[in-house]
């Protein structure tokens, strides 16, 4: 099964470099039927094989919202941007960033992973061992 994997530019509105774009990617496994995941690369080096970078998993459901409204209470906040953008801050020990990802890309990738598993079918796709073991492996 295709996996949606959405590569997308991203830039960080609150940043001193507003305006350069990195390319992040939306991801969506079926495997873990309730979560989105935004990857960010990061400078490569010898101490991490292969493709180095920060994933970020949170509710898909909350992406979906936060298009429209204001959504999320936590670690992961979404809301409708300007000029067609979505922003997403995203909070950790160390502070948070905003971030500013185009609409259209974000809606794209919704309608993907909708395809694959519908809104309200989601706990039919969902192996709690195997996503509780993909989760650890993660971290």
């Amino acid at each position: 099964m295709q996996m949606p994997v959405r590569p997308m530019p991203v830039t960080f509105p609150d940043s001193p470099l507003p305006d350069v774009p990195i390319v992040a990617e939306l991801r969506f496994d079926p495997e873990l039927p309730y979560a989105a995941c935004l990857a960010f690369p990061l400078t490569p080096c010898d101490c991490v094989s292969g493709e180095p970078q920060v994933c970020w998993y949170f509710s898909r459901e909350l992406l979906n919202e936060g298009r429209h409204a204001p959504a999320g209470t936590g670690d992961v906040r979404v809301s409708p941007g300007q000029d067609g953008e979505v922003l997403i801050t995203l909070r950790g020990p160390s502070g948070q960033a905003v971030l500013s990802a185009p609409e259209d890309e974000v809606t794209a990738f919704l309608a993907d992973s909708f395809t694959l598993v519908p809104a309200g079918s989601e706990s039919e796709h969902l192996d709690v061992d195997a996503a509780l073991t993909r989760l650890l492996a993660d971290g």
